[in-house]
């Protein structure tokens, strides 16, 4: 018994030094299914009546519920012939004697992204097709496990390719 009473002493003190180890062997998760892209679409939209017309694009593959869209529209180039992005919702003032103006807004799923081109409804879009055709739109998808802490202006095109390392060369048009 004297001999069996120290192992027994000594696995019950080994016991509790490992129940006490604090180190929790803490693992940072770093989502590597998630990145970021664009692409460039050209829509054709759709009449939904004279004020509303809407453009609706399913993904090639769903998003990963974390991701989030952000749409931006090519108001005009700049002297070097750099485009210039507005974020949507974006608002275009006619400048007209009515004050119209026109919005420009979208929505998005894990599925499908959907663009709005709205007018006051003093404004026919039916008669004035600029406001919808031949329009450019960069679709920009970005993780939004880092939105949160992303020390990024979004408003800022520019700002979010280079936070994101976006590669504009590889920046394809979606057909």
């Amino acid at each position: 018994m004297k001999k069996f009473l120290p192992f027994l002493l000594l696995a019950f003190v080994s016991l509790f030094i490992f129940s006490c180890d604090d180190n929790d062997d803490d693992v940072v998760y770093e989502d590597h299914d998630t990145y970021s892209v664009a692409y460039d679409i050209t829509p054709t939209f759709s009449k939904v009546n004279t004020n509303l017309y809407e453009y609706n694009d399913a993904f090639n593959t769903p998003l990963v519920e974390s991701d989030v869209v952000l749409i931006y529209l090519q108001t005009g180039v700049t002297n070097n012939n750099s485009p210039i992005w507005k974020l949507l919702p974006y608002t275009f003032y006619v400048g007209n004697a009515n004050n119209d103006e026109v919005d420009y807004t979208f929505d998005f799923s894990k599925y499908d992204i959907g663009i709005y081109v709205n007018s006051t409804s003093t404004l026919n879009l039916d008669t004035n097709s600029t406001y919808y055709t031949n329009k450019r739109f960069r679709v920009v998808i970005v993780p939004a496990s880092t939105g949160k802490n992303a020390n990024v202006d979004y408003n800022d095109y520019n700002a979010v390719i280079k936070y994101y390392n976006i590669d504009e060369s590889k920046i394809k048009t979606k057909l």
